[in-house]
């Protein structure tokens, strides 16, 4: 892979960095932000995650949508902990509840934004793409309008080209008010292929999705809403008995 600021590609089309997971979200994200018209800067992260597969897809789709760079950072966010997705805590089975559920990452999207934001600077890019949802999401704090609009300001107050004045950072969230179903949709006709996203917070060890975690049961949801079949395999698919969010 290239160094993170390599230059040999030269795009003609501006340049944005897209944080990239390998899910559902992030893909389409990626996706959005290509027929926005920019050179997509894949930026992944391998951080302890309980669901390390999803990275593996983020691996194997990266090159195939046409990214100009895909940048992996490694750090092990599982020394923090506090989190069903970095310790030893239980993945929740039962669906989507109101209090912030377990699998919250503390301050995950602060520091995969920070990662972003210094990627950006080094590359002359302005413009961040982020696939956070406020609609059908698990109730996490930092996928809110309020945080992103936070976050946008404080990037122009603490960069070098920010305050110089050679651009205005740009955090762009093209999902943050779609159902899960609108943001099938919208992927679908941008030709994402959804067999090669992972959305399980707790995967068995073959990489089979769970059926029944919080975004297991979204997703599907997501799925059912839009009148399509998810192409993904599953360990269990929920019933309309076991009920979804």
């Amino acid at each position: 892979m290239p160094n993170a600021s390599d230059q040999r590609s030269m795009p003609t089309s501006p340049k944005a960095v897209v944080l990239y997971s390998g899910g559902l979200d992030s893909t389409t994200c990626l996706a959005i932000a290509r027929e926005d018209g920019f050179a997509p800067y894949a930026l992944s992260f391998a951080y302890g995650q309980r669901h390390a597969v999803e990275l593996a897809r983020a691996r194997e789709y990266a090159p195939k949508i046409g990214v100009v760079d895909h940048l992996v950072v490694d750090f092990d966010y599982r020394q923090v902990g506090g989190s069903a997705l970095t310790s030893d805590i239980a993945v929740p089975k039962e669906g989507v509840g109101r209090d912030i559920p377990v699998t919250y990452v503390p301050a995950r999207n602060t520091i995969f934004l920070s990662f972003a934001l210094g990627w950006a600077e080094v590359l002359g890019a302005f413009d961040i793409y982020i696939g956070v949802n406020a609609l059908d999401y698990s109730g996490y704090p930092d996928c809110r309008p309020e945080f992103i609009a936070a976050y946008e300001s404080m990037a122009n107050l603490a960069t070098k080209a920010g305050v110089e004045g050679l651009g205005r950072y740009r955090i762009h969230t093209p999902l943050i008010d779609l159902s899960k179903a609108e943001i099938i949709r919208r992927g679908t006709q941008l030709g994402v292929d959804y067999r090669l996203t992972h959305s399980c917070y707790d995967p068995t060890t073959q990489g089979l999705a769970c059926g029944r975690c919080d975004s297991c049961r979204l997703r599907l949801k997501g799925f059912a809403e839009a009148g399509q079949n998810d192409p993904i395999a599953y360990a269990e698919r929920p019933t309309p008995a076991m009920g979804l969010p």
